[in-house]
């Protein structure tokens, strides 16, 4: 039975219906941009993270680079971002004219080592560093991160992009960020009718700072304080994710389910998961399973053959991207996050997912396991 890597039209009964009624609402007004739907959703995402506020943006990309420059990140800064993260971390430092340093993940959680980023730290002196929460939980070492930078003066960003809804100590792990983004791309476990992001922040100051970046650095409508650009979220993806919270405690708990079963089923077969440190409630978001690099393709090719769809999140490291030759400042370590990247895979997991489907994966898996 195939069974897709990720399906996002597995929408609840009265979804749709609500969702064209909307959008014919938003049509007949013209109401497009920054439109209430925009201030209702900042507010909700308020409410479920427990922020001092929230700045809705254009993207996941956005958000980052938002936060770097409403922190004062710029022209030859500093910043310390994991060797395993999606390029847009790397990216937005670059974009800002800042020089990013990589360093290596910790294996038991994939999140950045942070014994190693406190030496880089020690070496390079950092402006900033980015601690990206991946997978759907974050560093078993969070406080220790918070409190080291305070200490020190690194502005810590945290990127959140793949962690909506999960928790920490019972808390979301936005509330106590200083500055956190998120992405609402439509794959992440709240995701928008397109392009979307946000901005976490912990004061009402950084959160000016960052809205007038995103709307060309307004002052009032034709005055400007800043050099900033459009980064304004539309209406109709801030509807979208509103409808979506509707629903979002259900789509959790499907996505935590099958994560679970995951695990389990796999530890019982000798595949090597790797999930949530102790303190963490995981969104669901991705299962992690860690493969012989030298095994993976045969492992693929089982899952291909029953048109099983996969991940590999991700299949490269920062350092060795082509693309980072002339921007890259520094490394620490990488050969971690080379070996994860050639030995990662990700099976299918998705809100509503069938349990046809999650015996189907996990029969072909450990099957070629055995």
């Amino acid at each position: 039975m195939p069974v897709p890597f990720i399906d996002l039209k597995r929408f609840e009964p009265d979804f749709l219906d609500r969702w064209m009624a909307k959008c014919r609402d938003l049509t007949v007004n013209t109401r497009f941009v920054l439109g209430p739907e925009v201030a209702e959703l900042e507010k909700r995402l308020i409410e479920e993270s427990g922020a001092k506020a929230v700045v809705a943006c254009a993207n996941g990309t956005d958000a980052i680079q938002l936060a770097l420059r409403a922190a004062g990140v710029g022209i030859g800064d500093k910043v310390l971002i994991p060797d395993m993260t999606f390029w847009a971390t790397f990216e937005a430092v670059c974009n800002v004219g800042a020089k990013p340093i990589t360093v290596d993940l910790d294996m038991a959680d994939l999140q950045m080592d942070f014994d190693l980023f406190r030496k880089a730290a020690e070496e390079v002196r950092p402006k900033a560093a980015i601690l990206v929460h991946l997978y759907g939980w974050g560093t078993a070492r969070l406080d220790d991160y918070r409190q080291y930078c305070a200490e020190k003066g690194i502005l810590l960003i945290e990127d959140g992009a793949q962690c909506f809804g999960a928790k920490f100590n019972g808390h979301s792990l936005m509330k106590d960020a200083w500055l956190g983004t998120v992405s609402f791309y439509p794959a992440k476990v709240l995701g928008a009718s397109g392009d979307a992001g946000a901005v976490y922040c912990s004061s009402a100051e950084l959160a000016e700072k960052v809205r007038q970046l995103g709307n060309h650095g307004r002052t009032t409508h034709y005055e400007h304080g800043l050099v900033g650009w459009n980064s304004r979220v539309g209406v109709f993806e801030s509807s979208f994710l509103l409808l979506c919270m509707d629903y979002i405690d259900a789509r959790l708990e499907s996505r935590r389910k099958v994560a679970a079963q995951y695990r389990e089923r796999f530890a019982e077969a000798g595949i090597r998961t790797v999930g949530p440190p102790e303190g963490y409630l995981e969104n669901g978001y991705l299962a992690v399973t860690l493969h012989d690099p030298a095994g993976r393709p045969a492992l693929a090719e089982a899952l291909k053959a029953k048109g099983i769809g996969f991940g590999t999140v991700y299949p490269g490291a920062m350092s060795l991207q082509s693309g980072a030759n002339g921007w890259i400042a520094g490394k620490y370590g990488g050969e971690r996050a080379d070996y994860v990247a050639r030995g990662i895979l990700n099976p299918p997991l998705f809100a509503y997912m069938r349990d046809e489907e999650v015996e189907e994966v996990m029969a072909v898996m450990v099957e070629v396991a055995k």
